[in-house]
């Protein structure tokens, strides 16, 4: 039988370094300290705001 732990543990490090460049970007546009405060909160959900988005888009 095949192991496939190597290509999940990829997948998260790409998801990964995907949240902290999320963290990463909100932070430098935030002028605030709630500002920074709600940069965490979106750098780490930024997919699902993402994924809501495109739904919308569609007229899903």
């Amino acid at each position: 039988m095949a192991d496939n732990s190597g290509a999940a543990a990829s997948g998260g490090a790409i998801y990964g370094i995907g949240i902290f460049g999320g963290i990463v970007y909100y932070w430098t546009v935030a002028d605030g300290f709630w500002e920074h405060v709600g940069a965490i909160f979106q750098g780490i959900f930024w997919p699902a705001f993402m994924v809501y988005e495109g739904f919308q888009a569609l007229g899903a």
